[in-house]
């Protein structure tokens, strides 16, 4: 593995989590870019459960900002606000390169310092930063490069889904089942309900998530794990389906767990979208999307291939959500991954750009 030689200096890489996916993808690649001799800074927004899982993976971080709720006026004044927040930390910490999985507050705060930026994104409908272009845009094959070009001087593409990256090295633990209280008998669904506060949430979305909840209470031996984006989803779902947390049919989790871990040991995880769903489908479990919104290119290549069913009414709820047992190997697969590598090269050669 090359590593940077002692007498020089070490290029410092500022990354920035927005989202509770962004810290599961970004701790691979922290590792092995530490082991190569870089240095990596870290800053971390309150929302969702960013905070609990960079406690959980034991990073240094510095937390800046927090999230403004729906409202598209709130949305854009927080992402202001949060980019006067992060100014300070960039001066001080002086980073030659600025990376993030869609942080808009981070892209205009390295704008405005020439910081140079790399922005990962696997959503061609989400919205970029008007005026302001990143130097370059990491996107999965699968999706158009024409989406991304009004946002960035250049757009470089990797094979697989960006779930690749974690989902390659991850280990089963079977301690979970002791952690979460089921059993081998139990037909265990991980739950993910709609993000209702993106941009991009939709009613349908909600409607798709009541109907999957009454098929899945109806089978007998079901035990459901939910985990909610927010304490407010939480409180609104415990509210609403209290019977079902007295019997114990339904559990959310009083503490953040290893995400992946749970998926593994599910018989099938049902999702409103997003990176969950994808995890499932990078570890062949069977996953189901109740997405209201646009889907995007990774989700159709993920159904084309077999790894995704989309569930885009009440029929298919009934009609395509299978309740069965899985049979579950003994270990997942390990080792590096190709969607990683070519990560990892397009990072450290802007890394080293700066340096040239």
């Amino acid at each position: 593995m090359e590593v940077f030689p002692e007498n020089k200096k070490k290029v410092r890489i500022w990354i920035d989590f927005e989202n509770s996916p962004h810290v599961l993808f970004f701790k691979p690649i922290i590792k092995i870019l530490e082991e190569k001799g870089y240095e990596v800074v870290l800053t971390a927004r309150d929302y969702a459960q960013v905070i609990q899982l960079c406690d959980l993976n034991k990073m240094t971080y510095k937390k800046i900002g927090k999230h403004f709720g729906k409202n598209k006026l709130m949305k854009y004044a927080g992402v202001l606000l949060r980019t006067l927040q992060l100014l300070p930390f960039a001066i001080r910490n002086k980073p030659d390169l600025s990376l993030s999985h869609g942080s808009r507050a981070q892209l205009i705060a390295a704008s405005s310092l020439r910081i140079p930026a790399i922005l990962a994104m696997d959503y061609e409908f989400g919205q970029g930063v008007p005026f302001i272009k990143a130097d370059l845009f990491m996107i999965p094959e699968v999706v158009k490069a024409e989406s991304f070009l009004p946002f960035a001087k250049r757009v470089s593409k990797y094979p697989g889904i960006k779930e690749y990256v974690y989902a390659s090295c991850f280990v089963p633990d079977s301690s979970i089942k002791n952690i979460l209280d089921f059993n081998d008998d139990d037909l265990v669904v991980t739950i993910r309900p709609p993000a209702t506060s993106a941009h991009y949430h939709t009613e349908k979305s909600d409607e798709l998530f009541n109907e999957v909840m009454k098929h899945v209470l109806a089978e007998e031996n079901s035990k459901m794990f939910i985990l909610p984006r927010t304490n407010e989803q939480a409180a609104e779902i415990r509210n609403k389906w209290e019977v079902f947390f007295t019997n114990g049919k339904i559990m959310i989790p009083d503490k953040v767990v290893d995400g992946l871990n749970l998926i593994w040991h599910s018989d099938l995880v049902i999702s409103g979208g997003g990176t969950m769903i994808r995890e499932a489908a990078a570890l062949d479990v069977p996953a189901y999307s109740t997405f209201g919104g646009k889907i995007g290119n990774v989700d159709k290549f993920l159904e084309q291939t077999g790894k995704l069913i989309l569930i885009k009414n009440n029929d298919d709820i009934y009609s395509k959500i299978k309740l069965i047992k899985r049979n579950k190997i003994s270990s997942a697969s390990t080792g590096s991954s190709e969607t990683m590598q070519a990560i990892l090269n397009e990072i450290e050669f802007m890394a080293n750009g700066k340096k040239a």
